[in-house]
């Protein structure tokens, strides 16, 4: 949806949708934002939720000089941002959503900061609404490596699992500065050659998760002999504060592109029938198939990303092959244009080769091509 109006460098937005994707915009451009008539038709809880404000309040820790301004009801919000400043930063997450939510914006903003990022960030490490931090390990991080080169300084750990609705986990993430990223030309996703796999366990039996690893092995198995799933069982202070499990499938190409798939069990909010470990093993491996299926060579949640960095790369072409463009990816691409006047070409790959064709298995891709905007980090320091 494009701004409803322009007030000199300030756009303007209407509704709670996308809040993220603006904000994250606004802080790598500079422009301030303004978003109206936030969830304002809704009677029983007007205006953001808690989970936005917490967002909100990370990037302004990330950031030196930011402006804020909410109106008493909530329901708009005036962002005005600072300079990238990054280093260290503890930060206590809503639990209404998980890290994976808060990560996001720290992985698209860290290359571009004054000095490289050290995060603490404590929550919910897995859950259904955001990807998890295994999910985000292999996928979003294999990403953002081939745009860094040398990934020196670049880290996702996991200190503690914290499983919804309660959390009590923590993760420790650390992110280089570049003065500018790479153009690149990236088209070919090879084939699948291994799959590996973390199943967690809190508060809840070892079996659960020994049940869940040998569904899902069942079911990879049929495609692939490498196949390796490790168990993360945890008990007492390192297990969180609420019983669950879960699993976080990823499949690596001959290419080092990386697919992921993840699923976890249900809260006791969410259902009253407890979650059968086999059922969950099942649907996280065709889930992973249908990732695969989709192609490309990024994972589909992490289209986005790759969208932003070839766009705020050097002056030069950068092409990138995808599968299925999502929901959250076109309207990426249209947040896009509006913060920095830059478009895509998008096209679907036509296959003249017959040796190529084996290559391009499954669904339609889509080959995204810009000429970066030559985007310069402006707050790192000249060394």
């Amino acid at each position: 949806m494009p701004p409803i109006a322009q007030e000199g460098n300030c756009l303007i937005y209407r509704g709670s949708n996308f809040l993220k994707q603006r904000l994250i915009l606004a802080c790598l451009s500079g422009k301030p934002v303004k978003i109206n008539q936030i969830r304002s038709e809704d009677e029983t809880a007007p205006g953001l939720r808690e989970y936005e404000i917490s967002l909100i309040r990370l990037l302004d820790k990330i950031t030196n000089g930011t402006k804020i301004e909410l109106n008493p009801a909530g329901t708009s919000v005036m962002f005005s941002p600072g300079l990238l400043h990054g280093g260290q930063i503890h930060h206590d997450c809503c639990v209404q959503r998980g890290i994976g939510y808060y990560l996001d914006a720290l992985i698209a903003l860290g290359p571009f900061c004054k000095n490289p990022l050290q995060c603490t960030l404590r929550g919910v490490t897995n859950s259904k609404d955001s990807p998890s931090v295994d999910h985000m390990k292999g996928a979003a991080l294999s990403l953002l490596k081939r745009f860094l080169l040398v990934d020196e300084g670049l880290e996702l750990k996991v200190v503690r699992r914290g499983a919804a609705p309660l959390g009590g986990g923590e993760i420790i993430f650390r992110c280089p500065v570049r003065k500018s990223l790479r153009a690149i030309q990236f088209q070919s996703q090879g084939m699948v050659k291994r799959i590996r796999g973390t199943v967690y366990a809190c508060k809840v039996s070892p079996a659960l998760a020994n049940r869940t690893v040998e569904a899902a092995k069942g079911c990879m198995l049929k495609f692939l002999p490498d196949v390796y799933i490790y168990t993360d069982q945890n008990k007492g202070k390192m297990s969180g504060n609420s019983p669950g499990f879960g699993i976080c499938l990823i499949a690596e190409t001959t290419d080092g592109v990386c697919f992921a798939a993840d699923c976890c069990s249900n809260t006791r909010e969410e259902s009253d029938t407890p979650t059968i470990p086999e059922d969950l093993g099942k649907e996280v491996a065709l889930r992973l198939l249908d990732e695969i299926y989709r192609g490309g060579c990024v994972d589909s949640s992490y289209q986005w990303l790759a969208a932003l960095y070839i766009a705020l790369g050097q002056k030069h072409v950068s092409k990138f092959l995808t599968g299925a463009l999502s929901n959250y990816t076109v309207h990426f691409l249209q947040h896009l244009r509006d913060f920095f006047s830059i478009t895509f070409k998008l096209e679907n790959p036509e296959v003249e080769d017959e040796d190529e064709a084996e290559d391009v298995r499954g669904a339609q891709k889509v080959l995204m091509a810009c000429v970066g905007i030559g985007y310069t980090n402006i707050n790192k320091r000249v060394t």
